[in-house]
C-alpha cells in the first residue's frame, strides 16, 4: 500500500486548505484512514479518522472547523482517497500532516511521507 499526500502549503491565519491522500496497492482490506499531524517538538496527534462505513472521529481541537471525507475511484486499479478540509486555521496548527491507513486483516498500518502545512502571516 502506498499513501501519497497532497495539498499542503502556506496559508494565512484564518485561512483554509484542503489536503488529499491517495491510497493504492492492496487497499481492499483497509478499514480506516486518518490524518495525523506533528508540530515541531511535539508528538504526533490524531486529527481525524474515517472508516469504510463512514464512522468519523475528530480531535476536539478541530471539531467544527475540519471535515474529513473519502471516496474511491478506479483507473487501471482501485484507489482510496481521503480528504481533509481545514478551515479557520491558526498558527498553532503549523505541522507536518500525515495520512494513515489501517488494515486489520493483514495487521498492517501505513503512513504517507507527510505534507507541510504552515499557517503564518
Amino acid at each position: 500500500v502506498q499513501l501519497v499526500e497532497s495539498g499542503g502549503g502556506l496559508v494565512q491565519p484564518g485561512g483554509s486548505l484542503r489536503l488529499s491522500c491517495e491510497a493504492s496497492g492492496r487497499i481492499f482490506t483497509i478499514t480506516t484512514m486518518a490524518w495525523y499531524r506533528q508540530a515541531p517538538g511535539k508528538q504526533r496527534e490524531l486529527v481525524a479518522s474515517i472508516s469504510v462505513d463512514d464512522e468519523i472521529h475528530y480531535a476536539d481541537s478541530v471539531k467544527g472547523r475540519f471535515t474529513i471525507s473519502r471516496d474511491t475511484f478506479q483507473d487501471t486499479n482501485y484507489h482510496h482517497r481521503v480528504h481533509l478540509q481545514m478551515n479557520s486555521l491558526s498558527a498553532e496548527e503549523t505541522a507536518v500532516y500525515y495520512c494513515n491507513a489501517v488494515d486489520p486483516y493483514y495487521s498492517e498500518e501505513y503512513w504517507g511521507r507527510g505534507t507541510q502545512v504552515t499557517v503564518s502571516s
